[in-house]
């Protein structure tokens, strides 16, 4: 089977399972899974823009207003795909009350008539497919090459709205959206784990937060820029929060559960001295169209499978490391790293981790 037919037997096993006689996928992330890249949103800043997808297990409807079905027509090419369109003018109810009236239906966002089943979506979109899984690298390296050309752009004086400006330009003439965009200087760097940008301006010190999104796939990553001489505690803190977040990626590996990868990484914070510091912030989690489909956590039993993605992002006050990563047979590979960027590596388990460090100019 391709990857829709695949996707499209998902899908019915979760009716089946859970019981339903239609599943509605209201998300843009879950309509980009569904459709294998195509894009329903109009407002990037909102998880819903009407336009859905209604499955039966013998029929596939695409609902839409008049203004969205052309581009989904001729530029998605989703009518090919199999979808029946059901358009309405935008001005008119749409038909998916008459399409749902007398079934049980599951959905990926809340509905007053229907059941919940969005946990289960995001597992199934966390499950790549080998063609997802090539587009993910795609975006990795598109996301590098941004993140790269941004921050050796950095200068002491700009302020953080131009650092996150230039950021975003470098990942959008690359073709991929910057959908976070997160940028610290100096002492916020330290106080905020999520920095929205401001009129600050640089001093010395600067975090680069991205989050990318290509074919509905999403990756993310974090570098840190130094101007002149880093501090001894910044660079035991550095030092630290890589060991952790090599911890966690050396333990993500086939049949292992979250919660397991994440005990390893508690570990590892208080082997370095820092052991409080995950109450802090979350740890990351599964990748798929979602920046995290869902978290790790102590009692996370979600097991890892081929094929899928990971972004861990510890943090130590100060300090932060993140990467996403392909998790493979034989090892993991990681989809955002930049090459000739300053590194340490970490032995764990016999295998050396190399980490991105903080890059120090002048």
């Amino acid at each position: 089977m391709d990857e829709f037919e695949i996707k499209q037997q998902r899908m019915r096993g979760l009716m089946a399972k859970n019981n339903i006689d239609a599943l509605l996928l209201q998300r843009v992330s879950s309509f980009a899974w569904a459709t294998c890249g195509a894009a329903s949103y109009v407002n990037t800043a909102v998880s819903f823009t009407g336009t859905v997808l209604l499955i039966t297990p013998t029929r596939r409807y695409l609902i839409a207003n008049n203004i969205e079905t052309p581009r989904l027509e001729r530029e998605e090419q989703l009518a090919a795909q199999g979808w029946e369109f059901q358009t309405r003018r935008w001005d008119e109810p749409s038909a998916l009350s008459e399409l749902t009236r007398g079934l049980r239906i599951g959905t990926d966002l809340p509905h007053p008539t229907a059941l919940d089943v969005s946990d289960n979506v995001a597992r199934l979109r966390a499950q790549l497919t080998p063609e997802e899984g090539e587009r993910l690298r795609v975006l990795g390296r598109l996301s590098a090459d941004a993140m790269n050309a941004a921050i050796h752009a950095v200068k002491p004086g700009q302020t953080e709205f131009e650092i996150a400006a230039r950021l975003g330009k470098e990942v959008q003439v690359r073709g991929a959206q910057p959908i976070v965009n997160l940028i610290a200087t100096d002492e916020r760097v330290f106080n905020f784990r999520h920095p929205l940008p401001t009129a600050k301006k640089l001093g010395r010190y600067a975090m680069l937060v991205l989050g990318a999104r290509k074919w509905g796939v999403t990756c993310s990553m974090t570098r840190l820029v130094h101007f002149g001489k880093i501090s001894d505690e910044l660079r035991r803190k550095a030092d630290a929060v890589a060991r952790v977040d090599a911890t966690f990626i050396a333990h993500t590996r086939p049949g292992k559960t979250l919660g397991e990868i994440f005990s390893a990484a508690t570990v590892a914070y208080s082997n370095t001295g820092f052991a409080d510091e995950w109450h802090l912030h979350h740890q990351g989690g599964a990748v798929g169209y979602e920046p995290r489909e869902y978290l790790g956590s102590p009692t996370c039993v979600d097991r890892v499978s081929v094929g899928q993605a990971f972004a861990w992002n510890p943090s130590i006050r100060g300090t932060k490391s993140e990467d996403t990563i392909l998790v493979g047979e034989s090892g993991n590979e990681i989809v955002t790293a930049i090459s000739n960027w300053p590194t340490v590596s970490i032995p764990i388990n016999g295998h050396l981790i190399s980490r991105p460090t903080v890059l120090k100019v002048g």
